[in-house]
């Protein structure tokens, strides 16, 4: 009885055994049935974090622990920051707000994304309206707003954009998987990314598993339709900088290879001050595998691109002078201080500015954020993980900030990230608009709120 128990029981392990290491075959060798098993592990672990943060938006990438009890404006320099309004957009709610140098709300604009949504969208069962926010936003001239929208908890995380007028009624709206950026041409057309899952392979480039996230360049009409569609995967690998796909984490390539996160429509005066590329041409940052490139839309190729001495960044652009601008968010390589924004000449890779912040005032955050160059020669940089705003001079010397003043958790611990802040000249703005904002600003103020 005994010899039959341990016959038993070493056939059960035997078992087991071939079973652990045909499934370590299997999972190096990525043949059948890894695909199946690979799908749904995939599948278990996105409805598992949803299921765990969908109940608490604190949980989400939205929201950050506080770095500090300041709120509002902590730092104003009158005599040396640039004057006008500052535009942003916050992770707490579907808000882009205007605030004044004091850091008073002037006007904002509020759509939650359940009143967006149509089921003609590219997301056909969106998170709740305190899991999305949006991502980017910017204003026209009439007062009227364009935004993203994009997911805390989702993938894939964007949800569409929309014009809202002033009075936040919806204008028009694109809900296709938009995401992270747009910029706009000289004629008021929209370029935009989108993004959704294929599982198409990429051909000679085995190594990038299916289904991942191919990424497109969009143009929009002023009014939001679809004049074409590009796709910057396919256009990547097809190109001479294709091998950059093999710097991509392992980790994270396994949905999403190149994670583009920035475009930057370049006019005539662009091309000019930068030396090459045509007008029409776009700047776009694959985040993941550290890629700068400029693409010809017309030509659908990639005509240009670089590394450098950058990690993870964000929103590069192309200043007047032919540097580019661009927010390093992992590349200071600090402790507690691995962010830093930097100037840098295409041509030849040198940093000619930057400012990484200090131990008391560091500038910290691994994604998200942006810069903008003023022109008074300051640099408006949102950090986005550290919910706040600052404008340094050339010296770096901060002669603005703004920290978010909302708080929540249970002892207001957590603070909402911000995204997307720009400085807003109010001779830009229609007349009506901006008579429309003074009167709001000069209320405020004679209120002392």
């Amino acid at each position: 009885m005994k010899l039959s128990y341990l016959a038993n029981a070493l056939y059960v392990l035997a078992v087991l055994f071939l079973a652990f290491a045909a499934g370590i075959a299997v999972s190096l060798t990525q043949v059948w049935p890894y695909p199946i098993f690979h799908d749904a592990y995939q599948a278990a672990t996105a409805e598992l974090a949803q299921s765990r943060t969908s109940v608490n938006p604190l949980a989400t990438d939205l929201w950050r622990r506080a770095r500090t009890n300041a709120r509002g404006v902590t730092v104003h320099d009158a005599a040396q920051m640039q004057p006008g309004y500052t535009l942003f957009t916050s992770g707490d709610a579907n808000v882009a707000r205007l605030i004044d140098a004091d850091g008073h709300v002037i006007h904002e604009w509020k759509m939650p994304f359940s009143k967006v949504w149509t089921q003609n969208a590219a997301v056909q069962d969106p998170q709740k309206d305190d899991l999305i926010y949006m991502r980017r936003a910017k204003l026209l001239p009439n007062g009227h707003l364009v935004a993203i929208y994009i997911s805390g908890n989702d993938t894939p995380w964007g949800y569409g954009m929309v014009e809202l007028d002033a009075d936040s009624h919806i204008v028009w709206r694109y809900l296709a998987h938009v995401h992270h950026d747009f910029d706009f041409t000289n004629d008021g057309r929209i370029v935009t990314l989108t993004h959704d899952f294929t599982k198409q392979p990429l051909a000679g480039y085995g190594f990038v598993p299916t289904p991942y996230l191919e990424d497109f360049l969009v143009t929009l009409s002023p009014d939001g339709k679809q004049l074409s569609k590009l796709s910057l995967t396919r256009m990547l690998a097809r190109s001479p900088y294709g091998v950059s796909l093999r710097r991509g984490e392992p980790w994270f390539a396994q949905f999403d290879p190149l994670h583009v996160n920035t475009v930057d429509w370049l006019g005539p005066k662009d091309i000019k001050a930068l030396g090459f590329g045509k007008p029409g041409d776009v700047l776009v940052m694959f985040r993941q595998i550290n890629l700068l490139a400029l693409v010809d839309p017309k030509a659908q190729r990639i005509v240009w691109a670089m590394h450098g001495n950058w990690l993870a960044p964000h929103d590069p652009h192309v200043l007047p002078n032919g540097h580019i601008l661009m927010f390093d968010n992992l590349g200071n390589m600090k402790p507690h201080n691995p962010s830093r924004v930097i100037e840098f000449n295409p041509h030849d890779d040198k940093i000619v500015w930057s400012y990484d912040g200090s131990p008391g005032q560091p500038l910290s955050s691994p994604i998200r954020s942006t810069d903008q160059r003023l022109a008074n020669g300051d640099t408006l940089i949102t950090e986005s993980d550290g919910g706040r705003m600052i404008e340094v001079n050339h010296a770096g010397k901060i002669v603005w900030e703004y920290v978010s003043p909302i708080r929540a958790g249970e002892n207001n611990e957590f603070i909402p990230v911000l995204s997307g802040g720009y400085r807003i000249d109010p001779a830009s703005l229609d007349p009506a608009f901006r008579n429309q904002l003074a009167q709001k600003e000069q209320s405020l103020q004679g209120h002392g709120n």
